[in-house]
Order: C-alpha cells, then structure tokens, then sequence
C-alpha cells in the first residue's frame, strides 16, 4: 500500500521517522501483543455488547511500489474468543454460533489493495466463517512506522469494517416480547494492527 508519507508524532523513545515508499516495502508479521481484534453487536436491542479474540496469527506484504501487490492474511482461534461473560462466551462457541469444535478458525486472505488518498486505504478480501467464504471489505487508516527500543521495525494500522453475520450462516436469534431480536444481524469489527517487518 502507498501508505508511507504520514508523519510519525512518536516520543522520543522510539526512532520515529517519515519513511519514503520504498523504505517499508516488505514482509511483515503481526504483534499479536500490541495488535487487537474486536468486535461490536447490539443485543436486546438497546446496548452494544463488545468481544474480541485473544488468539491470532498474521501476516502482511507491503509494496510501496505498486500498492496494489500489497496483501494481508490472518488467522483466528475461534475458541479464543472473549467478551467479560463465561456464559455468553461459551454459547458463542456453541453449535449455536461458531461451532468452535467443527469450525476452530477464522480466516482473512486479502485479494485487492486499494489507496482511497491521505493516509485511508482499502482492502478487500475472502472472510471464512463455519466453512462459508464471503468478501469483506476493511477500510483501513495507517498509524505511522517507528523502530522500536528493541530494533524492531512497526507499522501501525487501524481498521473497521461490517458485516451481516447471517450472510455467514450465523443465524441464532430469540425474539423479544417488546418486538426485535436479542442479537443483531449486523456485527461491526474493529480492527487495530502493529505488526514487525521480518529479518
């Protein structure tokens, strides 16, 4: 992605720079530590209720050349999955949900790469959920590149994006004496990325 122009407003602990295009051209893996996955739906109709997945794997190719070579690949434990409940996490892994024990991954293959101008960019790809592929789109924001105290060249990224989880066979709903459904169809994901350029 050309996305190496932005200013980096890092403290001066870090080696925070403004890197050209072809500096961070490379391959990259995420920082599961300082990286997150999450997620937000409406339940009852009234409040949101936010979960994220704890365990994951991930990889990036930036091209500074030609942004559209760029690409991105995750994995995500479905039995990772968190959201402050016990109870309300292990229905989600249920055969009510995710199938966690058929089913125990999730993944992201990236298949187009796009700058919007700025520091906004796109990316499009195949989302696999119980077996079932469908696109998803992810508008993304690029943080900055810094070397951190430790030598390890970052680049940071935020994400969001939607989804209709029914689309992927995530059907499981109770309707509501008041009219509505317990869980919304549609599920916003949230996503924020450090990942460390590979030696």
């Amino acid at each position: 992605m050309s996305i190496f122009s932005r200013k980096d407003t890092a403290t001066a602990t870090t080696d925070a720079a403004q890197p050209d295009l072809s500096a961070l051209t490379g391959d990259y893996t995420i920082d599961p530590a300082h990286s997150a996955l999450g997620f937000v739906a409406r339940h009852a109709m009234v409040t949101n209720v936010k979960g994220s997945f704890q365990d994951f794997t991930g990889t990036l190719h930036l091209d500074g050349t030609d942004p559209s070579l760029s690409t991105a690949s995750l994995d995500v434990v479905m039995d990772s999955i968190e959201t402050g409940n016990a109870d309300r996490d292990g229905h989600l892994k249920s055969s009510d949900f995710f199938k966690a024990d058929e089913f125990p991954t999730m993944t992201f293959r990236s298949t187009k790469a796009e700058s919007l101008g700025g520091e906004d960019y796109r990316i499009t790809g195949d989302l696999t959920i119980l077996g079932t592929t469908r696109p998803l789109t992810i508008d993304l924001e690029f943080n900055g590149a810094a070397k951190d105290p430790f030598g390890n060249e970052r680049v940071g990224f935020e994400g969001k994006a939607e989804i209709l989880r029914s689309e992927w066979g995530l059907t499981w709903n109770a309707a509501l004496e008041t009219g509505g459904v317990l869980v919304s169809d549609k599920i916003k994901l949230n996503f924020d990325i450090s990942a460390i350029r590979n030696a």
